[in-house]
């Protein structure tokens, strides 16, 4: 019998998908590497999304780790499908 390895890279987070709430109260979903970083750029910098950028500013609500830009991808994908009622009740659900 083969003896499978994991790779390290399938057992390190890589990516995460969150939401933020903007300042008018909707909505933002994305994914990043660096969740820190990303949400100082979505309320500072020019790198933040355009969308965010005249939302100003934006808080995290909600991080969900992912092996990589695939998944997380495909998760964004999902939650950004939603409802607004069903992303705050997964928003909830993680509390």
């Amino acid at each position: 019998m083969k003896q499978k390895f994991l790779n390290l890279k399938e057992v390190i987070v890589s990516y995460f998908i969150y939401v933020l709430e903007c300042s008018d109260g909707s909505l933002y979903t994305g994914i990043t590497k660096d969740i820190v970083k990303r949400l100082e750029e979505h309320n500072t910098s020019n790198k933040g999304a355009k969308y965010t950028k005249a939302r100003r500013p934006v808080k995290l609500l909600y991080k969900e780790p992912s092996l990589n830009r695939s998944s997380a991808s495909k998760r964004e994908y999902e939650i950004k499908k939603l409802t607004r009622l069903k992303k705050l009740q997964l928003i909830q659900n993680h509390l």
